[in-house]
């Protein structure tokens, strides 16, 4: 890279005002409103940049110093560092440069949430996530520099990405390192971003993240996707996507682990004499048999028609709870059947017994195994 004092055609003597001066003679000539050459335009990002580490007094002095030994600048000699602290005191040198960083950063997480239904728990699902997230500059793939340039090594602190300084010390010259405040601890500076990601190497854009839910997932389970997420600075690694699953709320069935739970409402004379029915299940009709004698809060067992088991094999069951429907509203002729049918059978008058839960009570500890 040329001389900032040559680029401005000053010595290195100049005073603040000669720097100034020269630079505003440069500019009234390069600038692409008055020279639109494209060689002045490159001669005009140069001497803006000259001026920018020549105008400021502490970037002109580390400048002058160039790149200096001690960390991320190689090691110096005599007494000058961490280094020769160590090497004085216990016979070896000191760590070693952590030189400059990458701009390449890992991309943020994302955390989606995602809502199913019931039935789509039994055997899982697809989704097409609409995301709106960080993708890679197709302008510049990522390099965060305009098409047809690259970064050059920062002058300041000659690629190294850190500025070391000597502080004297009752031990002698101790040496401390900070980041560059020109290239902000890369070691390179960007001449020319890309204008299309003003040098991010990243976008924002909507994106279609295609997602398989497995079966039995649950309200609350937590799905990771790796590599998923946004882009990472300078077209750095993706981060992840978490998806957090919510089950939508069921009319018919609810759900008790792996269980389908249902309550079947059952005519007096169907429990009484038995009968069949079909029942529309959330993965197809499913026949039920309704034994005579049938009492309300039993309940009915289907094997392996309940939730596919997130891990493993097979399926939960479809539990089914009978509820008997005392009928309210006879006619004469039903009236005078029932009359008969209880004078038939000499049914004992109503008595006093022992405390009976209510039928939703008894359908839930049937259900639960309680």
């Amino acid at each position: 890279m040329a001389d900032h004092y040559d680029v401005l055609g000053v010595s290195r003597e100049a005073t603040p005002e000669e720097i100034k001066k020269a630079y505003r003679r440069l500019a009234r000539e390069l600038h692409p409103d008055v020279n639109p050459s494209p060689d002045a335009q490159e001669k005009f990002k140069q001497v803006t940049h000259a001026y920018d580490v020549l105008s400021d007094p502490g970037q002109r002095r580390d400048y002058d110093r160039g790149p200096q030994p001690g960390f991320g600048g190689g090691g110096g000699a005599g007494f000058g560092g961490f280094g020769d602290i160590f090497e004085t005191f216990f016979g070896g040198q000191g760590g070693a440069s952590r030189g400059p960083k990458s701009r390449e950063e890992r991309g943020q997480d994302a955390l989606l949430r995602v809502e199913v239904d019931l039935g789509e728990v039994i055997f899982g699902t697809h989704r097409d996530l609409e995301v709106d997230t960080a993708v890679v500059c197709e302008t510049c793939n990522g390099s965060c520099c305009q098409p047809g340039t690259s970064p050059v090594t920062c002058d300041i602190c000659g690629g190294s990405g850190s500025i070391q300084r000597t502080v004297r010390s009752l031990l002698g010259n101790v040496v401390t390192s900070a980041p560059c405040g020109t290239c902000r601890g890369y070691g390179t500076v960007i001449p020319n971003p890309c204008p299309t990601c003003q040098g991010q190497g990243r976008v924002r854009a909507r994106r279609t993240i295609p997602v398989d839910i497995p079966a039995g997932v649950d309200t609350g389970l937590r799905l990771q996707m790796p590599g998923q997420g946004e882009v990472g600075p300078a077209g750095g690694p993706q981060g992840d996507v978490y998806l957090e699953m919510k089950v939508r709320h069921h009319d018919v069935f609810s759900r008790n682990d792996d269980d389908l739970l249902c309550t079947l409402e059952v005519q007096m004379w169907d429990a009484v004499l038995g009968t069949t029915t079909t029942i529309q299940a959330l993965d197809g009709d499913i026949e039920i048999e309704i034994k005579p004698g049938t009492q309300s809060a039993e309940v009915l067992t289907v094997k392996g028609r309940g939730i596919t088991h997130l891990r493993g094999n097979g399926r939960g069951d479809l539990r089914v709870g009978i509820q008997v429907v005392t009928p309210t509203k006879l006619d004469h002729k039903q009236k005078e059947l029932m009359k008969q049918l209880a004078s038939a059978h000499k049914y004992p008058a109503p008595t006093l017994g022992h405390f009976q839960q209510g039928l939703f009570a008894k359908l839930r500890d049937r259900f639960l195994n309680v």
